[in-house]
Order: structure tokens, then C-alpha cells, then sequence
């Protein structure tokens, strides 16, 4: 273990980060922020749309039950005048 860690630190004092890398950027944070009002879009979808699991939306988008419910668009059946 010390020898990896060592190792780590190495690499690290070398400019070498390791991990995998992120998908998520702010493209798409935002197309996911801009999708989730419509109650069309289920989380499901739009989290395969970006392709993407359900879990890192939740991840990287602390506040996502908040934005489901809020900014619901008027109905389209012409009512709403």
C-alpha cells in the first residue's frame, strides 16, 4: 500500500491525474435543466437521451425533484388566454 500511494504521488507531482473521466459538462447540464420542466420528459428519458444514467443526473443535479415540479408550461389546448 505505501508503495502505491508513493507511486500516486509520483504521478500526481508529474502532472498525471488518475480516475475516469467525466462525461458531464455544462452542455449538458443544461439541455438536462431545460428538459426536466416538461413533464413529458420523464428522468428515464432524458438521462438516455444524453446518454447518460439516471444516477449521475441525480448526481450532478443537486436540486432535480425542485426543477421537476416547478416551471410547468401552460397546457397547448388553446385555454390558457
Amino acid at each position: 500500500m505505501q508503495g502505491t500511494n508513493e507511486g500516486l504521488a509520483a504521478a500526481r507531482a508529474r502532472g498525471r491525474v488518475g480516475g475516469r473521466p467525466t462525461v458531464v459538462n455544462d452542455k449538458l447540464l443544461r439541455a438536462a435543466r431545460d428538459m426536466l420542466p416538461n413533464p413529458e420528459n420523464s428522468i428515464e428519458t432524458i438521462a438516455a437521451l444524453l446518454g447518460v444514467s439516471v444516477g449521475t443526473l441525480y448526481n450532478h443535479i443537486p436540486d432535480l425533484k425542485e426543477l421537476r415540479t416547478s416551471r410547468v408550461p401552460a397546457p397547448l389546448d388553446g385555454s390558457a388566454r
